[in-house]
């Protein structure tokens, strides 16, 4: 299982929210180089980066802060937030990142993300945002009529190579992932299910690499502590 440490960004610097909500954020790094470095100390090979005012404003006001991350190597790093049309898709490969995440843009114009999924195959992966059930847009500010497994159906059916699901219930809170979830995830065939959202445990990681998942993605647990990613990275990274 692939192990991806989390940097979201916000002006800059790395924070992490509560359940999405961009008014309960707590600032974690004024330097997101630097945390990154760490984390390839660590022994990680993957980082998550999501742009949260790009996922907010469709902005790319952290554009240069990601380019400084990618430059420095080490680390094989995919990118979401605010990623809504095939030119900012080239601008982040082009700086050395591996693969983009396409969010809101994947439910409001789907056949864009068909289109980009065709045309870039495994660079593009889909993030889908889940709140009681159902596919999130916006920065987690709009909920879709459309439940998310379903959602995660008709992307692996278009094409779609890789799926990044969260439980934004479960986001920041430390209180455990949506186990259920993945294993239901997992029952369709064509993709590649990167579990995110409340991994608190490295029993969690056990479970999740047990059943299959590609990858997941740890956020609040290793800046506070609770998961130490050197001791995950050992146990569990492919």
């Amino acid at each position: 299982m692939k192990l991806y440490p989390a940097i979201d960004l916000r002006g800059g610097q790395a924070v992490r929210l509560y359940q999405g909500d961009y008014d309960q954020m707590t600032v974690y790094n004024a330097d997101p180089v630097a945390q990154a470095r760490s984390f390839i100390e660590a022994g990680a090979q993957y980082l998550h980066v999501v742009d949260l005012d790009g996922a907010k404003d469709d902005t790319t006001a952290n554009l240069q802060t990601i380019a400084a991350i990618a430059g420095q190597g080490g680390l094989r790093i995919e990118v979401g937030g605010g990623i809504r049309d095939e030119e900012r898709i080239r601008r982040y490969l082009d700086l050395g990142v591996d693969r983009c995440i396409l969010g809101t843009i994947a439910v409001k114009d789907f056949a864009f993300t068909e289109r980009m999924a065709r045309i870039y195959g495994s660079r593009i992966a889909v993030g889908v945002d889940m709140k009681q059930g159902y596919v999130a847009v916006n920065g987690w500010k709009e909920v879709t009529p459309e439940p998310g497994v379903d959602f995660c159906r008709r992307c692996a059916d278009a094409g779609v190579k890789a799926i990044i699901a969260t439980d934004i219930s479960r986001d920041g809170t430390m209180q455990g992932t949506n186990l259920d979830l993945y294993r239901e995830l997992l029952t369709i065939p064509g993709i590649e299910v990167t579990a995110s959202g409340g991994i608190a445990r490295m029993e969690e990681l056990a479970e999740l690499q047990a059943m299959g998942c590609h990858a997941a993605i740890l956020g609040k647990s290793i800046y506070t502590g609770a998961i130490d990613l050197a001791e995950a990275v050992r146990r569990y990274q492919d």
